[in-house]
């Protein structure tokens, strides 16, 4: 089975988010195995490259957390290839609830419809909002992000799905969705961040153990933490790359003290 198989255009859910440590996620998984199975995909790696308008204005809109909000990506699922299908994505997000809207798209007709204005090759709904949206906000590429997952399923709940990101990193120059070996991790080896997406309400398996454990949702966006180190860096004329994963981790240390259900 490839990816394609099982593509799908829109997903809906609720997401939460839960950063902690290797052995922390190990026990959680220990105890909530019995409740789940590895995904139809259980470990690959994500690469993404995020659009914005020259000043950032989505990002910053979301760094406010307003109810509604918006941002486009391209996607792929390990290094890219001819063979590789890519996604070009706009998640949108009102209150709690996860809106996902994408198409399947080449590499290079990815690059070229959204560097140098080409037609979308596909004709639907979902490609002419991400059209509409790319022109009228005159987008650009902002950022590489790239992680590293591992992926479950619920047996008794089909909508339950629940991922690890490990290895996260970024690279502002020579955008593409290939890694170039200089990327600026904004995690070191032992964080992960365990993300919990479900259409419904929690079962009560998982809300045990995550009570059990003291594990909270916190409120943690990978391009919104980078932004806002790199903005406060060049503020201060002091960017670096260890500042960025020094902010990246006091940031993720303050936020543990906000954490509620």
């Amino acid at each position: 089975m490839n990816r394609e198989t099982v593509f799908e255009a829109t997903m809906m859910r609720v997401e939460h988010k839960f950063p902690m440590k290797r052995a922390q996620a190990e026990e959680f998984l220990r105890r909530a195995m019995p409740h789940l199975k590895p995904d139809v995909y259980p470990e690959y790696d994500v690469h993404n490259i995020y659009y914005d308008t020259k000043d950032s204005a989505m990002i910053i809109h979301c760094l406010e957390h307003p109810q509604y909000k918006e941002k486009l990506r391209l996607r792929t699922y390990g290094e890219p290839s001819d063979q590789t299908p890519c996604f070009l994505e706009i998640k949108k997000k009102f209150r709690e609830t996860g809106i996902k809207r994408r198409i399947r798209i080449k590499e290079r007709e990815a690059y070229a419809c959204m560097r140098y204005g080409k037609r979308l090759p596909e004709d639907s709904q979902i490609a002419s909002e991400i059209a509409y949206l790319t022109k009228s906000r005159q987008l650009e590429e902002k950022l590489f992000i790239g992680y590293h997952r591992k992926a479950f399923s619920g047996i008794e709940e089909a909508d339950l799905r629940i991922t690890f990101d490990t290895d996260i990193c970024f690279r502002t120059d020579r955008i593409s969705l290939r890694k170039t070996g200089t990327e600026t991790m904004i995690t070191d080896e032992d964080d992960v961040l365990m993300e919990i997406k479900v259409m419904d309400r929690y079962p009560m398996w998982l809300t045990k153990i995550l009570s059990d454990m003291k594990l909270y949702r916190q409120t943690f966006s990978k391009y919104g933490t980078i932004h806002t180190a790199l903005t406060q860096q060049r503020m201060n004329n002091t960017y670096s790359p260890a500042a960025v994963t020094a902010y990246a981790a006091a940031r993720k240390e303050k936020l543990s003290c906000l954490a509620q259900y």
